[in-house]
């Protein structure tokens, strides 16, 4: 098994979109002291009595930054070719697990790294590990994916 990286799809945007989450990441950091982890501020959004606003406009950027996109340029084609229940069943394992890890990629990848938090490495590499054994099995052994 080879891993093949398609080189043409790091354009510009890519970068400009990575930059616009690292600029977003230190903005809420440093302006309001919050973590952008989309788990933690989704979590709160279904908790009526703690919502702030930032945390709605977070959200709702996720939600327009596609539709923006789309004046400027198409969006890239997707195409779904694995079943609904094996996405629901992968959509709650990943909300079970970032229930379990205390925070998702976006928080201890990118915040908690930039921090040089320890428990955010260890997260990180957890995620890593346990996606890159879930592929293989879901490819190699099941012929799932």
């Amino acid at each position: 098994m080879s891993i093949q990286v398609d080189w043409q799809a790091f354009t510009p945007v890519s970068l400009v979109g990575g930059l616009i989450i690292g600029v977003a990441t230190v903005v809420l950091l440093l302006g309001i002291g919050r973590i952008a982890g989309i788990s933690g501020i989704s979590a709160s959004l279904l908790k009526p009595k703690r919502v702030e606003l930032w945390q709605v406009l977070f959200v709702l950027g996720l939600v327009i930054s596609p539709l923006l996109y789309q004046l400027i340029a198409p969006l890239p084609p997707m195409e779904v070719t694995s079943s609904l229940p094996l996405l629901i069943g992968a959509g709650l394992l990943v909300g079970f697990g970032t229930r379990l890890g205390s925070g998702c990629t976006s928080g201890h990848g990118i915040c908690g790294n930039a921090r040089l938090s320890p428990r955010s490495m260890v997260a990180t590499v957890t995620f890593m590990l346990f996606g890159i054994l879930t592929v293989y099995i879901g490819r190699q052994v099941l012929g799932l994916i």
